[in-house]
């Protein structure tokens, strides 16, 4: 069946995901290995990493199929926020990271006036998805959840706002360098999350209107002087379309192992 399915373009996941396809991992071609697609608006999102010649990470990212911005949810005053989560492929090399979460925001998010567009929030999330849904900054166990990372995780630069910590996700450091900041309308931009002092996932976000635009970016990564945990950790991050396979990718690239 594995060397059946290798021999198919990623666009039929759009269809595998209709036949009931989503517990398959499947080699997306030769370097390069893909996990379970999950549904988003009218088509589908998945994980693909792929790896060098020594089965070493060289990125690991999101693709989403192009009608997966068409059909997605509206802005909803009971539910700012639609979460997709989507595991990562079982083949392949290890990345470190244990599961992507895709948020949609179809109203943006605070700060008001910078983040308060259409945009996608991806989660690259190094703690098991277990742990991630336990995240809250509430109770007596608040000043624990908010303590502040050492410097060294938190690249020289980004700033993290007592109001950018959200429950099931983590306190927000941003980079104010972002000309979203600096009265230009946002794009993109890349974040870092932190829980109990420890930096436990890094996420780009992307405007819709910058994925519609069909832009091709690669830009490089303010990096901390260490990390939490032991993983594939990257030096840019790329946003971009395919247009003869059309997918968009969202995703970490020249990864760097940290111990």
């Amino acid at each position: 069946m594995k060397s059946f399915l290798f021999s198919y373009p990623i666009r039929w996941l759009r269809l595998m995901v209709l036949w009931g396809f989503a517990g398959v991992v499947f080699a997306a071609e030769p370097n390069g290995f893909i996990g379970a697609p999950v549904a988003v608006g009218n088509g589908a999102a998945w994980v693909m990493v792929t790896a060098n010649a020594r089965n070493e990470p060289e990125s690991v990212s999101v693709i989403m199929t192009k009608d997966a911005l068409q059909g997605l949810p509206p802005f909803d005053a009971n539910k700012p926020v639609w979460e997709f989560v989507i595991g990562m492929p079982v083949a392949g090399p290890r990345t470190g990271y244990d599961h992507v979460v895709l948020d949609w925001n179809p109203a943006g998010h605070i700060p008001e006036g910078v983040y308060s567009v259409p945009h996608f929030d991806v989660h690259f999330y190094l703690i098991r998805n277990e742990e991630r849904e336990a995240i809250t900054f509430h109770g007596e166990g608040r000043e624990l959840a908010m303590a502040a990372p050492d410097e060294q995780l938190v690249p020289t630069g980004y700033v993290i706002p007592p109001d950018a910590a959200v429950d099931r996700m983590g306190m927000h450091g941003l980079d104010p360098a972002g000309g979203e900041f600096h009265g230009q309308p946002f794009s993109h931009n890349f974040i870092y999350g932190y829980y109990k002092g420890e930096l436990m996932f890094v996420e780009p976000m992307v405007s819709l209107t910058f994925l519609q635009s069909l832009a091709d970016s690669t830009t490089p990564v303010k990096k901390p002087q260490r990390y939490s945990y032991p993983a594939w950790y990257p030096a840019a991050y790329r946003i971009g379309f395919d247009s003869g396979k059309g997918e968009y990718t969202i995703g970490l690239q020249e990864l760097q192992r940290f111990d």
